[in-house]
């Protein structure tokens, strides 16, 4: 048995996966326990892992709430650089804070979040091995592979790549702030200096939450990245979730669903919901539109037609009952492939994007831009999505896809491989 850490956002779209692990490590015998802020505690209180406060003067309780709502107003760059800014923020508390959180609480091995930066450089102070998962889009540079908060596709040729190594320099201008925080941590640590942002992951085992088949092509992964697909409990239950969760089934008719979720950090931004149903007036289907927020009151939305508006309902359950989704392209976006289900992706801001991009790649939905949402672009749409049957076939082939990556159990497989080796897991054993 191994005492294991888990280091990551306290955003839903990343316990969620991460506690996931935790559940199938315990399972196995191991002791899991989650590093967070005070407001985590309860997210993950339904999933038996163990929790150990740190950064509560920093971060007390409601604050990260507030930096979600901040970033449900934003779109594009500026969503990003607010995302930048609480990062920084993060990084300069868990330089001060976890390492002896850590060290008491007895940890062996380190699960860092790909966004959580600070976490490599933490494990490499207490010569600790830790873990690279990959919760949202794999940040990973690479010429041929464009930046995940745009939503270029992919194009194996010169101009492309060129354009992609631009992006990238945008992208480390703007993430300088944390790569200064990092690079001087390591030099006040004594350890070896970190060159470039891939020297920010491990060197033992990456994991992505995604199918490869729904990745652009890469030619330049390290040979012990895994491709896991969805991070999800077999039982289809998120061990976190917000209250209140609830929704009357009986509600829906025979008309094919259409279920509309902009998740719980873009729900604030209800003019999107509005051109929604507004393009959804002429259309045979019947409409469901999550607020994302269970304090949301839905008899002051006045959406266009007769959409079923609900504040949070149980999110997976409607996907699996659903045509068609209409999503930001988040985290949504995988769980939706995940049931065979197409959708319309909206990106909003940070790496919705690139999602939605690959989706588009993919055959499995369709994308309309914030600069070009309005009710006849996103009716057009809609309709080719519902109406021609190639792209269910698509999201059905990447629903096999992710079903064949092995999801939480070869996850845990991998963690395992390196506790027991402490070496660098090639893709050598086969996924069950």
């Amino acid at each position: 048995m191994s005492h294991i850490g888990i280091l990551c956002p306290g955003a839903i779209g990343h316990l969620n996966p991460m506690c996931n692990l935790g559940i199938e490590l315990l399972r196995r015998g191991h002791k899991v326990t989650l590093f967070g802020v005070p407001e985590v505690k309860e997210k993950i209180a339904q999933s038996n892992l163990e929790f150990y406060e740190i950064g509560a003067s920093d971060f007390p309780i409601g604050s990260i709430e507030n930096m979600y709502a901040q970033l449900g107003k934003l779109t594009g760059l500026e969503g990003s650089k607010l995302v930048i800014q609480f990062f920084k923020k993060e990084a300069d508390m868990l330089f001060r804070e976890a390492p002896n959180a850590i060290r008491s609480a007895g940890i062996e091995l380190l699960l860092v979040d790909q966004v959580t930066g600070a976490g490599g450089t933490i494990a490499d102070y207490l010569n600790l091995p830790f873990i690279t998962i990959c919760n949202a889009l794999p940040l990973n540079q690479e010429p041929g592979i464009p930046p995940s908060f745009t939503h270029w596709e992919y194009q194996n040729i010169w101009w492309a790549k060129l354009r992609n190594q631009l992006g990238y320099t945008l992208i480390n201008y703007l993430t300088q702030p944390i790569w200064d925080t990092l690079v001087q941590q390591r030099k006040k640590w004594h350890l070896p200096p970190h060159h470039t942002r891939s020297d920010l992951y491990s060197q033992l085992a990456q994991i992505a939450q995604l199918p490869q088949q729904l990745d652009f092509p890469r030619e330049k992964i390290v040979p012990w990245f895994h491709y896991a697909g969805l991070l999800k409990n077999p039982s289809n239950i998120e061990p976190v979730s917000l209250n209140n969760q609830s929704f009357s089934f009986e509600h829906l008719n025979d008309k094919p669903l259409i279920y509309a979720n902009l998740g719980t950090l873009q729900s604030h931004n209800w003019q999107i919901f509005h051109r929604i149903a507004e393009s959804c007036l002429d259309i045979d289907a019947q409409l469901v539109i999550s607020l994302g927020n269970p304090k949301a009151d839905p008899s002051k939305t006045n959406f266009p037609g007769n959409p079923l508006v609900v504040p949070f309902p149980p999110h997976q359950k409607l996907i699996d009952r659903s045509g068609l989704v209409i999503t930001h392209a988040g985290s949504t976006a995988v769980s939706c492939l995940s049931s065979g289900v197409p959708m319309v992706a909206i990106p909003i801001t940070t790496d919705q994007p690139g999602m939605a991009a690959r989706v588009a790649q993919a055959g499995a939905g369709e994308v309309v831009s914030l600069k070009k949402l309005n009710a006849s672009n996103l009716k057009s749409a809609i309709k080719r999505v519902l109406e021609n049957p190639t792209y269910r076939d698509n999201a059905e082939k990447l629903r096999s896809a992710i079903q064949d990556a092995g999801g939480v159990n070869y996850a845990t497989d991998v963690i395992e491989q390196v506790i027991h080796t402490k070496a660098p897991v090639l893709q050598l054993f086969s996924v069950k």
